[in-house]
């Protein structure tokens, strides 16, 4: 069991050389990436809120297209079981906006607001005479993007 040693002569630097260099070239070559342009937009979406999209977009249609310190006013003298959650996702595309995109939080409004079809509970309500009838709980996702004016 002996192990093979290799031998360092002065050639192996040398061989290594015209590798490095030719990787330095194939950098140099490449063309630059493009620079990105700025977004013009933030979204935030909330899934499976437990409320259903019908009731969702009564109170969504209040707000659609307002500034969103309005909006967030209205929210909270809005007596829906939506309102709380539809003002967490607006807050949450505002701090999108701001943090990660660097937006003015004065001059944003709400451009686009929706509320699809989410997951579905299935359940049974039981009935007279030992039957039973179905129950869907429905839920919703609530989506919203925010711009500057």
């Amino acid at each position: 069991m002996a192990t093979k040693e290799k031998k360092v002569t002065a050639e192996t630097p040398v061989e290594e050389a015209p590798k490095k260099e030719k990787k330095a070239k194939k950098e140099k070559e490449a063309p630059a990436k493009p620079v990105k342009p700025a977004p013009t937009e933030a979204r935030a979406t909330a899934l499976n809120v437990r409320v259903t999209p019908r009731k969702a977009r009564l109170v969504l249609d209040l707000v659609r297209g307002k500034d969103v310190k309005v909006a967030l006013g209205i929210l909270a003298n809005v007596n829906k079981s939506a309102a709380e959650p539809v003002s967490k996702v607006i807050r949450s595309a505002t701090a999108n906006a701001v943090n990660n995109f660097g937006m003015d939080e004065n001059s944003l409004y709400i451009a686009s607001i929706w509320a699809n079809d989410g997951m579905r509970i299935k359940r049974y309500l039981p009935r007279a005479k030992g039957s039973a009838s179905g129950l869907v709980k429905r839920s919703s996702h609530i989506t919203c993007v925010v711009k500057m004016r």
